[in-house]
């Protein structure tokens, strides 16, 4: 027996708002709240949530001496156009150059790594 299920997945940021926005662009869905703390509410139910978190550090992609924390796998039908999206978004590359892969690796706009994949 379960002993909680999982709520929402809260990223540390230092503008929350900005942050819900950027990912309401990539995945749709409504921002909700404003300040300290932000929840983007997905089309299908799901949620994130954003936390304002005063001395953020962004993880370091690639870092074998220091923690990704932890990444999102963001699926998508066609890598070129999703890429070209986020870009226009505010999202930088961080291992995107292999395009014979069904993967590349970005940074959102503080730095959190996330992947669009064509798996």
């Amino acid at each position: 027996m379960a002993v909680a299920e999982l709520g929402v997945v809260v990223l540390d940021c230092p503008d929350p708002g900005a942050l819900a926005r950027f990912y309401a662009d990539v995945l749709g869905g409504t921002v909700e709240g404003e300040g300290d703390w932000v929840d983007l509410k997905l089309p299908d139910g799901r949620a994130l949530a954003f936390q304002a978190a005063p001395g953020f550090v962004p993880p370091k992609w690639p870092a074998p001496d220091d923690s990704q924390q932890f990444h999102l796998d963001l699926t998508v039908t066609d890598l070129d156009a999703a890429e070209k999206a986020v870009l226009e978004l505010g999202a930088r590359p961080l291992d995107a150059e292999d395009r014979t892969r069904t993967f590349r690796v970005y940074a959102d706009p503080a730095g959190h790594p996330f992947c669009l994949c064509a798996c």
